[in-house]
């Protein structure tokens, strides 16, 4: 099959278009988890309120099987652990399981401002199934997903709004306003097992944890991202460092990280910004493993699949230039599938050693 490269669609790394793309900007994308294998499906929330579902197939195509809505616009996605659901956080304050087999969603989490994190736990982390939500009202708040009731099962008040969350395990990594960082050990949910200033100096933009739950990766709007970690050994060490990245040094333009995901298998990542890139980074060698071809909007998320084979990228406005900029008629949203070689993400170091064993 041929990538989709037409209709107006800038697409220069010949890689796959999603079927049926969203209205307005994409907050968010993420890949079924890997209880579905061998399926492939990608949920998104957007800025006009839809959460949309997508079948990825083997050659490349995609179908949209199915959508559901808030009443603002969804902010961040989650998907349950068995891949039946997925949890949908939202400008209007609330956050809704989406039941994909019965297509129904019910509101299961509700804040005082909106919601801008969710993420599903699962019950080996916390002793049950839960989700924890991070919302400008300065609040992560822990919820029963089994028997919603409408009050949380514990509340922790966060240092500032919170504009990024990530979780793995019994690890939780909270980013909010005024760079503050906050780290969870599940098994002790209401206390702080790491707070720290973000080594960045401006605000924290994403977060994404390592494979290996031994650390987390920070971007912010200044171009940078840090890689930090939790145990005290490591950092004893001194093994946290920082980078530039997303940065056009010809002209002097700066732009923000707006999305980390690492790989599975081989613990490297992928950056995308603001400046319409994306990279794939090795953090142990401290190594751009590649950067690929801009597109001419903003992306503002990405994720692997469950194997890391496929990289989706949301290409779509930030809103980083306000609301005056924006113009969905112009500049159209869509979502990118890209077909991941190991030489690509693999550490070259990983690479180099398996090949003298050989």
């Amino acid at each position: 099959m041929n990538a989709f490269a037409s209709g107006g669609f800038s697409n220069p790394n010949n890689d796959f278009l999603v079927a049926n793309p969203p209205n307005d900007s994409i907050s968010q994308i993420a890949f079924s988890p890997r209880t579905l294998k061998p399926k492939n499906f990608l949920v998104g929330g957007t800025w006009d309120n839809e959460a949309r579902l997508w079948e990825i197939n083997p050659d490349g195509s995609s179908n949209m099987l199915t959508s559901t809505r808030h009443d603002g616009p969804i902010l961040s996605v989650s998907w349950r652990e068995d891949g039946q659901a997925v949890f949908t956080a939202g400008a209007d304050r609330i956050v809704k399981m989406w039941d994909l087999g019965k297509n129904t969603a019910a509101t299961v989490a509700q804040h005082d401002e909106p919601v801008r994190c969710v993420e599903y736990v699962s019950e080996q982390a916390l002793n049950t199934p839960c989700i924890v939500t991070g919302s400008w009202d300065k609040s992560v708040r822990y919820w029963d997903v089994r028997a919603p009731s409408g009050q949380p099962m514990g509340v922790v008040p966060a240092p500032e709004r919170v504009y990024a969350m990530a979780s793995r395990g019994q690890m939780l990594v909270v980013g909010t306003a005024e760079r503050k960082l906050v780290v969870y050990d599940m098994r002790k949910p209401t206390t702080p097992f790491l707070e720290k200033d973000s080594q960045l100096k401006h605000q924290t933009r994403c977060i994404a944890t390592f494979p290996d739950s031994t650390g987390f990766a920070v971007g912010s709007v200044e171009g940078r991202v840090s890689i930090d970690y939790v145990l005290e050994a490591d950092i004893k060490a001194e093994k946290y460092f920082a980078f530039k990245c997303h940065r056009d040094t010809k002209n002097s333009n700066v732009y923000a990280v707006n999305s980390i995901a690492f790989h599975e298998e081989y613990s490297t990542f992928a950056t995308a910004g603001s400046d319409g890139g994306f990279c794939f980074w090795d953090k142990d060698s401290k190594s751009r493993l590649k950067e690929f071809n801009k597109v001419d909007q903003p992306i503002t998320s990405c994720c692997f699949n469950y194997d890391g084979k496929i990289f989706a990228y949301a290409v779509s406005y930030d809103w980083s230039k306000g609301a005056f900029e924006h113009n969905p008629a112009t500049k159209k949203p869509y979502i990118l599938l890209h077909a991941v070689q190991d030489q690509e993400i693999k550490s070259r170091e990983r690479s180099s050693r398996q090949g003298t064993r050989r």
